[in-house]
């Protein structure tokens, strides 16, 4: 895993999935990079891409990974060097959403799975 730095992307990526969001506001984004060429990203996982904006600043737009699709999360165009910060907050909620979901979702199937047998 690599913290996010504000620099660009390694050439050969399209992205960098968001494995971990620090509580903390000015905590790190730890992520992975994704390769060029890989068809899909997980789902439930939050891609992000930044890339230098054409006057100053960074481009930054951040996917979140569905069973068919992905969503659109946000962009924050032209956004300052200390990025990550700005975009730290919906990045800590919908990880936070998606767990919760997940776990939701892990104990409806348990409790089907108890009723039924």
């Amino acid at each position: 895993m690599h913290d996010v730095a504000v620099r660009p992307m390694p050439d050969g990526v399209h992205g960098a999935i968001v494995r971990r969001v620090s509580i903390r506001p000015d905590g790190p984004l730890d992520v992975t990079w994704l390769a060029a060429g890989t068809p899909r990203f997980p789902l439930g996982r939050i891609r992000l891409r930044w890339e230098p904006a054409s006057l100053r600043g960074w481009d930054v737009t951040a996917h979140l990974g569905l069973a068919t699709t992905e969503v659109h999360l946000g962009s924050w165009p032209a956004a300052r060097d200390d990025w990550p910060r700005l975009v730290r907050p919906t990045l800590y909620e919908v990880t936070g959403l998606c767990a919760a979901l997940a776990f939701a979702t892990d104990a409806l199937d348990l409790s089907n799975r108890l009723a039924g047998g």
